[in-house]
């Protein structure tokens, strides 16, 4: 894989997406990563990041939530651990300890759901998983952000001295507050705190009856604010206290910048790790947003673009919406150009912008909105000509410019290119700049390139038709009301309805045919036919549509009459065998009826008997026969019927085998941790029972009447306990 250049990507908007995915980051570092994203050089390398992100995007389906990320940047905190006899002030240390057990978090996460998350567990798994960092900031600094008092033995000590001061000093001030207020020499107020010491609130008329330090006096002066001589000495204990109490904070930041100056490496890259995975994480939710997917990557060259959307244009309209229309490409060994033609508005730039920045955007690491059937594969260059780029500060007309930039394609052009060409050939004089744009072509289709290029001329229209390798298709429009729909249709060239388009638009019938007779009277039919031929396609394809629409009505009513017909025939033999019963009936017991009066006639047993014992062997006799020939029908038809088991058992395990391989090509599913308590059943089983133990890799399961023991994952879950 080579480098794609930055005009592509300006082309093709790809720097838009990379600002709306940094809104989806959660750092800064994580902002600029995105931001600065280039098209990956390595293939194996893509692979990783291309898997990372559709690891993460699964895991917002699933219950095994990955922890969060976030961090504040500790980039001149690293730069400062490179200066000696430097400390780090303790919010620095708070946010080296988040970055530290973020990261050990994470790093403990994909290792215990490594099954879940393999690739995001290679990415993890050599970094060293360590406390040492947090337990050293730990031992130093509370949850509150202030250092300990048992961080030094000597800070422990002035701490008790500090608090010991502050006891004395406020037992003297009440003492002094008291004395002075019951001789009446306080205001209403009588104290308030100044340059954070406690004062007393003394009237101006009683200012030199209170001993000690004046500190200010109230806006009108009617009040004074005194220190009692009482405390002063022990608030300058207390100052000489505080003082030592930060040169031994100093002394303590010191030895704890010391000790994690050894972990700067490791902070290093815990930095990046987190900034990595931040970025993973805002290209799942932009994933997310646009319903992406990661596509199959082929080892051929092959190009299947299936309900492909414009991410851009999706996201616009979805805010908007409105509805997006979504565009299916087939680019292959045997099709590997498509000369796309049609009228202006029809949606062809959009078409090529979509494939161009789905192509960028997977080369990128980034999911893309498709079709889950979908195929794309991987080329070296993607070359681009979108859009007017004239430059006045290079003196360069429009068709300079793009003969300067088929000169470029000329030169990178290879079998393992993507070439994307808006309006090919325009810019000169039609009949000359075809002819040129033709040359191009050719040359394109000799070296094997893949592309889709959009134009009006006709003498690339019939190239495409006549080179096997390259296909016409045009963006269908409504023939009755000459308005797009966005369709593309391969196979066919596109008319550019100029002179229909002209007239639905109130434009003279006079002034139209007077232009018809200024052009060429070949080209006014071969462009004629050609919107016929669109016109025809259209009908074909809507009579396709009525006729698909009318024949699954028939075949349902057809099914429908079918099992009327079975009913009413089931019916019928049931009647049947009811009526032959019931005849079998009736004649047996009109022969009893006679043997009962021959016997009441003559009074003879042993006649009635034999007659009797005839009559039943007889019936016996034509029950076995009967016996037999059920049988036969029995046998021939469970041999149909085994037949027809063993056709759709066939079926059903070729199915299942196709379902297999399909499932071994796409990325592992998420799995689900099983809980006590949740509905689970057996794996291509329909008994659902309730997870009652699990112990090592066995699960108990109660199914009401039994339970069975089996191993954990043979299981699935059905529903999550409530």
């Amino acid at each position: 894989m080579k480098t794609i250049s930055s005009k592509t990507l300006q082309d093709l908007e790809f720097q838009t997406v990379l600002e709306q995915v940094s809104e989806l980051t959660i750092t800064e570092l994580g902002a600029n990563e995105i931001s600065k994203l280039k098209p990956y050089l390595n293939e194996e390398e893509l692979k990783i990041a291309l898997n990372q992100t559709n690891e993460y995007l699964s895991s917002f389906e699933n219950e095994n939530i990955i922890p969060n990320h976030f961090f504040e940047s500790i980039t001149d905190e690293l730069n400062f651990l490179k200066i000696e006899d430097y400390f780090l002030e303790i919010s620095s240390f708070r946010k080296i300890k988040t970055i530290a057990e973020s990261s050990n978090d994470l790093i403990s996460f994909f290792k215990k759901f490594k099954e879940y998350y393999p690739v995001l567990f290679e990415t993890s798994d050599q970094i060293l998983n360590t406390k040492a960092i947090s337990e050293a900031i730990n031992k130093v600094i509370n949850r509150f952000g202030e250092i300990k008092d048992d961080a030094s033995e000597q800070l422990g000590i002035i701490r008790r001295q500090l608090k010991g001061i502050q006891g004395k000093i406020n037992q003297s001030f009440v003492s002094a507050l008291s004395h002075h207020n019951n001789l009446g020499y306080l205001d209403d107020i009588k104290e308030t705190v100044i340059d954070n010491r406690r004062v007393l609130a003394v009237t101006a008329m009683h200012r030199r009856k209170v001993k000690g330090s004046l500190l200010g006096s109230s806006k009108t002066g009617s009040i004074v604010y005194i220190e009692p001589q009482a405390t002063l000495q022990l608030t300058r204990e207390l100052q000489d206290l505080t003082y030592q109490e930060r040169d031994e904070i100093i002394k303590v930041l010191k030895n704890l910048t010391k000790t994690i100056r050894d972990y700067r490496e490791l902070l290093t890259e815990y930095q990046l790790f987190l900034t990595k995975i931040d970025c993973i994480a805002a290209k799942a939710k932009y994933a997310q947003k646009l319903n992406a997917i990661l596509p199959e990557i082929s080892s051929h060259k092959e190009l299947f673009l299936r309900d492909a959307y414009h991410p851009l244009l999706y996201l616009n309209n979805t805010e908007k919406g409105e509805k997006t229309y979504p565009q299916t490409i087939d680019l292959n060994s045997d099709n590997r150009i498509i000369v796309i033609s049609g009228p202006n508005a029809g949606g062809k730039s959009i078409t090529l912008k979509t494939i161009g920045l789905l192509q960028v955007m997977l080369q990128s690491g980034f999911l893309v909105p498709l079709h889950e059937r979908s195929k794309m594969c991987l080329f070296d260059r993607v070359l681009t000509d979108i859009g007017d780029n004239q430059s006045i500060e290079n003196h360069l007309s429009t068709y300079s410019y793009r003969l300067k930039n088929m000169n470029h394609f000329l030169k990178k052009c290879s079998d393992s290119t993507l070439f994307l060409i808006d309006e090919f050939g325009t810019g000169s004089d039609p009949e000359l700049g075809g002819a040129l744009a033709e040359a191009f072509l050719e040359v394109f289709y000799e070296r094997e390139a893949y592309g889709i290029i959009t134009t009006h001329y006709a003498n690339l229209k019939i190239l495409a038709d006549e080179l096997p390798a390259m296909t016409n298709a045009n963006m269908t429009f409504d023939n009755r009301t000459l308005l797009p729909t966005f369709q593309l249709a391969l196979g066919q060239p596109g008319s550019s309805f100029t002179f229909e388009v002209a007239q639905k638009n109130g434009i003279p019938y006079s002034l139209i045919n007077k232009a018809k007779k200024k052009v060429e009277r070949g080209k006014v039919r071969f462009d004629k036919t050609i919107a016929r031929l669109q016109k025809e396609r259209s009908k074909l394809e809507k009579t396709t549509k009525n006729l698909s629409t009318e024949e699954e009505k028939k075949r349902l009513e057809a099914e429908k009459l079918e099992k009327v017909n079975q009913r009413i025939q089931n019916k019928l033999e049931s009647y049947q065998e009811l009526y032959d019963a019931n005849r079998k009936l009736l004649t047996l017991g009109e022969r009893v009826d006679k043997m009962a009066e021959s016997y009441f006639n003559n009074k003879q047993k042993k006649r009635l008997i034999g007659d009797f014992l005839k009559l039943v062997e007889v019936e016996n006799s034509k029950r076995k026969k009967l016996t037999k020939k059920e049988k036969i029908v029995k046998k021939k038809k469970e041999a149909v019927v085994k037949k027809e088991v063993e056709k759709k058992v066939t079926a059903i395990r070729e199915q299942k085998k196709e379902e297999k391989k399909k499932e071994a090509l796409q990325p592992p599913k998420p799995k689900h941790i099983l809980k006590i308590g949740d509905r689970v059943r057996l794996m291509d089983s329909k008994a659902v029972g309730t997870l009652d133990k699990i112990e090592k890799k066995k699960a108990f399961v109660n199914y009401g009447f039994f339970t069975s023991e089996c191993s954990l994952e043979q299981l699935e879950l059905v529903q999550r306990m409530k």
